[in-house]
């Protein structure tokens, strides 16, 4: 029995950190959604399984320390109803990042991003306009299209060397106009009409070289944060599937060291009897 407590220990500790990489993962979340997604919603489900876990797990082990059995009834009913959470967190995850991508563009490293190609809870989220002035306001304070400058020798980099560049998401939707609309690059935050007509997407209209406003309002640019939220999202679900598994795997095996536990101690009688078993006398009457 003792072994089997010893187990039921070992399997704890490893649950509580197994948690690390899952408030590990909330916690990136956050930064991003102070700095780069600004989503400032996604990364609580996660932080608080996290702390619920290390939580959780610390009860169990002190349980199976002390052979509390409310204890690892509480460790085993709370680490099931955690797994049935995040099985349905990962779930949901995939499930509202699951259409949209960037488009190639010819003679372009980087991608486009549209709008359209965005669909269900999280395009309806993103674009509430009540919403989407908090988002575009942080993208702007986050001064990402301002980090976009760069120079050889001093020299600033000029427009071939622009479209080799492999742009983020919110780099191409909200800081410069659509390829289609036809303007002519400047540097990599002012862009000239062109000759010819600007392009029919509305989002031609919208672009402004006032570094204040540039493509903040642009549908390129919300696209451009629903495909940056699906790149830290799928990043964060491939961590949480691969300590899932773990967690299940831990899950069952300290059942079946609890099962045997609770064998053993229907088995084995205690007080002057188990003495007597131990030491069963040689004298019989």
């Amino acid at each position: 029995m003792r072994s089997s407590n010893h187990l039921i220990g070992l399997m704890n500790f490893l649950t509580f950190l197994a948690s690390i990489p899952i408030l590990g993962g909330g916690i990136w979340l956050s930064s991003r959604a102070n700095s780069t997604d600004c989503m400032k919603f996604l990364q609580w489900p996660l932080i608080i399984i996290g702390v619920a876990i290390m939580v959780v797990s610390l009860a169990g082990f002190a349980g199976a320390c002390y052979r509390n059995t409310f204890l690892m009834y509480l460790y085993l009913w709370a680490m099931f109803f955690i797994i049935a959470i995040l099985i349905g967190f990962i779930i949901f995850a995939y499930a509202v990042t699951d259409k949209g991508s960037g488009r190639p563009v010819l003679n372009r490293a980087y991608s486009e991003y549209y709008l359209q190609d965005y669909t269900g809870w999280l395009e309806e989220r993103v674009t509430t306009q009540s919403y989407w002035s908090k988002i575009s306001s942080c993208v702007r304070d986050s001064h990402v299209c301002g980090k976009m400058g760069r120079s050889v020798n001093g020299i600033p980099e000029t427009a071939d060397m622009f479209n080799l560049r492999k742009l983020s998401p919110i780099e191409s939707g909200c800081c410069k106009p659509p390829t289609a609309c036809g303007y002519i690059y400047g540097n990599e935050t002012y862009w000239t009409p062109g000759t010819g007509l600007v392009g029919a997407d509305p989002d031609c209209a919208r672009w402004s070289n006032d570094q204040e406003q540039l493509c903040y309002n642009c549908d390129s640019c919300k696209a451009g944060v629903l495909a940056s939220l699906k790149k830290s999202w799928r990043k964060v679900s491939v961590i949480n599937i691969v300590i899932l598994i773990f967690l299940v795997i831990m899950y069952v095996v300290a059942c079946a060291a609890f099962r045997h536990n609770k064998r053993m101690d229907n088995d084995e009688p205690y007080g002057e009897t188990r003495m007597e078993k131990a030491q069963p006398s040689r004298i019989h009457f």
